[in-house]
């Protein structure tokens, strides 16, 4: 199915084509469209503001013809789908694993909260930060304690340069 030929109310055109374009890097069999269910996400997650809605993963798996059930599976697994309710322009995720933990890490997600006044899973009263839940790994334990700002890693994390962190983020 091409942009042309969607008669999905949800997806606009132009994620169509986004979608298609990820399409054809995989085979054209049922299991090769699935592959390409989270660009599919990403594409309307970016596109309604962060976030998705119920009506966004079912338009998704039915446009690339996989089960509502298992694009569902897909977007709760990954904690980078949003889903359900809008988010703060910046997501900030925080590890909690054993080397982060083992290096202050339960200590900087309290003052992360306190510094912005929201929980984990909350976002800032502005909008402006949503506070990921606490993260089981992110891979980069040399750096312990560590966080991930819009996709990008902060190492070594002291309350100091998460003040650094935030402060900087409009």
């Amino acid at each position: 199915m091409t942009a042309t030929t969607s008669s999905n109310p949800v997806l606009t055109a132009e994620q169509c084509q986004q979608i298609d374009h990820w399409l054809a890097k995989f085979p054209e069999t049922p299991e090769g469209r699935q592959s390409a269910v989270i660009p599919s996400l990403h594409i309307v997650q970016d596109a309604n503001g962060g976030y998705l809605e119920r009506r966004h993963v079912e338009a998704v798996a039915d446009y690339i013809g996989m089960s509502r059930t298992t694009a569902f599976e897909v977007a709760t697994f990954y904690s980078m789908f949003h889903l359900d309710h809008p988010v703060g322009r910046h997501k900030v995720s925080i590890c909690t694993n054993i080397c982060c933990w083992l290096n202050g890490a339960e200590d900087l997600v309290r003052y992360a909260e306190e510094k912005l006044g929201a929980r984990l899973g909350e976002t800032t009263e502005d909008g402006r930060i949503t506070l990921v839940r606490e993260e089981e790994c992110l891979a980069a334990c040399t750096g312990a304690p560590m966080l991930i700002v819009d996709g990008h890693y902060h190492t070594h994390l002291t309350r100091e340069k998460i003040d650094e962190i935030f402060d900087a983020l409009q």
